[in-house]
């Protein structure tokens, strides 16, 4: 019954981390809405400290794992005890004491302020920053979601963090109940390839006597150094204290883990296989640890109305500054086009009327006469003027014996002349 419980817990936590997953966004501030230069100013900062101080890098590391595992990664880290009613908060709980790096987060959260205010959430800023450490450190480049908003409570009596003096499976139960699996424990716990750690914290579990669970020359060592007064520190990774690789896991097989729960990964059949594969292949750690930090940073996060974005890291906003959730990138909506400027302009001049010129007057073209009718009648005999005919010679007879008869002379004149004619019109 009990593993059925646990199975169900486990599946409802890896739903949660999926659900969150899908709110959260790479490049969730790079719009004109909200900051495109966020990411940059977080990189060009802590790179700047980087070079000045190597060891934030493993302070990133630690501020992101103990903000991360009390109620999410909501930077209720960083708020000071003198920011909340009962003068309380996580940062002086237990482990946190030791938590240190806050300077930084203040200097990058001024920046960001000053160049698009109330927008980026100090949660964000927390995984930028351990991110972009990590990667300067020699570790692997990763792109993380952001999205994160921050919260609103700060309860120091949540704090309760794996300890060092843990067996792999008392630790794995914390991993357990965040949603994560044993390879993910073994993964974050490389973390400790770089940092350091107090004598305080494994005196009493690792130098207490000589069990040949430590390399004898490294256990010498420690002891005399942890002899010192004070609470001396000295380097989880003592050969790349530096740098983030797989060196980490090469010291554990070799019996010179510092604290105890790291060497037991190393012997726990549980976890041992894990840590040679990553001793013997270091792309392999690179990858896994960016995967684990990725899933580190999705753990109980809110977003969209969920807590707020902080204008002060170290406070919680006071009423009148509670920031309303983050606007989805607005969309420029161009104005519509003002109306068109109505210019009085002058009346228009008259239209000019183009009078054609009349139509050149119609003639009645009569029809053609109808061709004269041709009589086919014989035309009339030409008309031959006939000349007279010449007077006729008179032949002047002699004349006569001279005598008068006037009706003889008359009767021959007539009968001559008749038949004349009616010769000549016969013809």
């Amino acid at each position: 019954m009990d593993k059925k419980i646990i199975l169900l817990s486990f599946l409802c936590i890896s739903l949660q981390l999926s659900f969150v997953s899908a709110q959260l966004q790479v490049g969730f501030y790079n719009t004109k809405a909200r900051c495109p230069r966020a990411e940059s100013i977080v990189r060009d900062t802590v790179r700047s400290r980087f070079f000045a101080d190597r060891s934030i890098t493993a302070a990133l590391l630690r501020m992101y794992f103990h903000d991360c595992f009390v109620r999410g990664c909501d930077a209720s880290i960083l708020i000071d005890s003198k920011n909340t009613k009962n003068k309380k908060s996580e940062k002086n709980a237990g482990a946190n004491g030791s938590v240190r790096g806050y300077e930084l987060i203040d200097q990058i959260k001024s920046k960001l302020e000053a160049t698009c205010a109330m927008t980026v959430s100090c949660a964000d800023i927390i995984a930028l920053a351990t991110r972009d450490a990590v990667a300067l450190a020699g570790g692997p480049s990763y792109s993380i979601p952001t999205g994160r908003r921050d919260g609103l409570v700060s309860d120091p009596s949540q704090v309760n963090l794996p300890g060092p003096s843990l067996t792999v499976p008392q630790a794995f139960q914390f991993f357990k109940n965040k949603g994560f699996t044993m390879n993910d424990m073994v993964t974050l716990l490389g973390g400790h390839t770089v940092g350091i750690t107090h004598c305080s914290l494994f005196k009493g579990d690792r130098l207490s006597r000589a069990d040949g669970s430590m390399d004898t020359n490294l256990f010498n060592r420690l002891r005399k150094t942890c002899s010192s007064s004070g609470d001396p520190s000295v380097f989880l990774d003592q050969n790349t204290s530096f740098v983030v690789d797989n060196s980490f896991y090469k010291q554990l097989r070799l019996k010179k883990g510092i604290l105890k729960v790291d060497q037991l990964l190393a012997s726990d059949k549980s976890t041992a296989g894990a840590v040679a594969n990553f001793a013997a292949n270091p792309r392999a750690f690179q990858q896994a640890f960016a995967n684990a930090l990725i899933k580190l940073g999705n753990t109980q996060v809110l977003t969209g109305k969920s807590g707020e974005i902080r204008r002060n890291c170290r406070a919680f906003n006071p009423p009148q500054l509670k920031s309303p959730p983050p606007p989805p990138p607005k969309i420029v909506k161009s104005p519509p086009p003002p109306p068109p400027k109505i210019l009085k302009s002058p009346p228009p001049p008259p239209p000019k009327v183009s009078i054609p010129p009349p139509p050149p007057p119609k003639v009645s073209v009569p029809p053609p006469p109808p061709p004269p009718k041709v009589s086919f009648d014989p035309p009339p005999p030409p008309m031959v003027s006939v000349p007279p005919p010449p007077p006729p010679k008179v032949l002047t007879p002699p004349p006569p014996p001279f005598f008068f008869s006037s009706s003889s002379s008359s009767s021959s004149s007539s009968s001559f002349f008749s038949s004349s004619s009616s010769s000549s019109f016969s013809r």
